[in-house]
């Protein structure tokens, strides 16, 4: 793949497919990690002499709901409110935005840029054919711009037209196509990770979160690459149900118990599951919290995990070279069932000389919450990307097609 610090694009209009989904609380912006992260590409290009033109999208619009509902999504959804804090982040650059996505408004405002200067578009997801990889929407961006780089890992796993459909008719025109700075750093960490060397292992994964069904191509794939799975989260429940044990009222997938049971015996121990949970009687208001083996009380649910399993999955942990970890080990969100994930994050960052990867998503936030964020060898910006790379060996849509 080529990366963008092999491109000569002076004066060139360059298309820069960036990850702008921020978190926005009355049109303010709430964390702006991914526009940072977007920064290094940006202003290599800006240092190159390059028009950089950025696409993005920005939350959910469902083009089957009612035109008033569409409208409402569209508003909340405006990538304008992102302009002003963008202009920001690049101080002495001009930075222009476009609110139109196609047509005369948009090609005038990309003739209209200088080389060293900014276009940002209004949300890709405007376009309902976007998601949908429309041709005609892919083509029509392309014939616009000289050059494409992608840079939004976290929509790697998607191809639309923004993410696929855009290079692709670009490379078909023999026009340049690369990865930018954020894209080859997933890249190379997320590929050590599929393409296990022998220095790496002993390789542990931690898995977590809710669902089973998310994770079932992960964990196959998973169990063929690493030494250890350990299974935390409500995900370990639907595993525990399976294997007989009472749950309570914890969440379980009914539909994947038969899958659950059979993978952790074909797992021949490579599968390693709780020993004891915090358990209470409510999920919120609870009035009784209690570490309990085994079984879940009839009537309780599981939060966390509890000590005895902390200490076991600490010891699952000792001496691995390479970590992978995608979900918290309970509702980290509350306090007081944070401690599971917390010693999940405590016992990864003292190992000395590991290689360790969170895979984006919860377990990204539990790890800055709890402070061991910059612990971490990496840390994906694509939760669901991350997981998608892992399970398919290492390749993606929106990266495959940036390849010669």
């Amino acid at each position: 793949m080529k990366k963008v610090t092999d491109l000569q694009v002076k004066d060139a209009k360059v298309l820069v497919r960036v990850d702008f989904n921020v978190p926005l609380k009355d049109g303010v912006i709430t964390d702006d990690n991914r526009m940072v992260a977007a920064l290094p590409t940006i202003n290599e290009l800006l240092k190159k002499g390059a028009k950089v033109i950025l696409l993005s999208h920005l939350g959910k619009i469902d083009f089957k709901k009612e035109p008033e509902d569409i409208a409402k999504a569209k508003k909340k959804a405006n990538m304008e409110y992102l302009f002003p804090h963008l202009q920001e982040l690049l101080p002495g650059v001009k930075v222009c935005f476009s609110p139109a996505t196609r047509g005369e408004e948009l090609k005038a405002a990309i003739e209209q840029l200088k080389s060293g200067e900014v276009l940002l578009i209004q949300n890709t997801r405007y376009e309902k054919g976007e998601s949908k990889n429309a041709i005609d929407l892919a083509q029509e961006w392309a014939s616009l711009v000289d050059a494409f780089v992608m840079d939004a890992f976290g929509s790697a796993h998607r191809a639309h037209a923004s993410t696929y459909g855009v290079p692709e008719a670009l490379k078909a025109a023999g026009k340049p196509v690369a990865i930018g700075f954020l894209v080859e750093k997933e890249v190379e960490n997320l590929t050590r990770c599929v393409d296990v060397k022998d220095s790496d292992r002993p390789y542990v994964a931690i898995l977590g979160g809710l669902k089973v069904s998310d994770k079932i191509k992960v964990i196959e794939s998973l169990l063929q690459k690493c030494d250890k799975i350990l299974i935390g989260g409500a995900m370990a429940f639907t595993f525990k149900k399976a294997l007989g044990y009472e749950i309570g009222t914890s969440p379980v997938e009914e539909d994947r118990l038969e899958f659950a049971k059979r993978v952790y015996e074909e797992a021949a121990g490579k599968i390693v599951l709780p020993i004891d949970s915090v358990e209470t009687d409510a999920f919120e208001n609870y009035t009784i919290k209690r570490v309990v083996k085994d079984d879940i009380t009839p009537g309780f649910e599981g939060m966390d995990i509890g000590p005895a399993t902390a200490k076991l999955f600490t010891e699952q942990l000792a001496g691995a070279k390479m970590v992978f970890w995608n979900g918290p080990m309970g509702v980290f969100e509350q306090d007081a069932f944070a401690l599971g994930t917390e010693a999940v994050c405590k016992a990864i960052a003292e190992l000395p000389s590991c290689f360790s990867v969170i895979g984006g998503g919860d377990s990204a936030s539990a790890a800055a919450k709890l402070g061991y964020k910059e612990k971490f060898a990496h840390v994906s910006t694509g939760g669901g990307a991350s997981l998608e790379m892992i399970e398919n060996d290492g390749h993606l849509p929106g990266i495959d097609i940036i390849r010669d």
